[in-house]
């Protein structure tokens, strides 16, 4: 992956993020089930924190 494919990747998943945490506060609301989501954005953050690192490293 080249450095403008993992920027892009990043920002799909950021506004993914976002989706999903809004889903999360209506479903709070509500008092639903919210261990899927949870491990939806758990699983968002480790990716982003693998394509953040190998963005650091095609910088260098």
């Amino acid at each position: 992956m080249d450095k403008k494919e993992i920027e892009y990747k990043i920002r799909e998943l950021k506004y993914e993020y976002v989706r999903l945490q809004n889903d999360l506060e209506k479903l709070e609301n509500v008092k639903g089930n919210l261990s899927p989501l949870e491990k939806q954005l758990a699983a968002i953050e480790t990716e982003l924190h693998s394509l953040n690192e190998a963005l650091r490293k095609k910088e260098l």
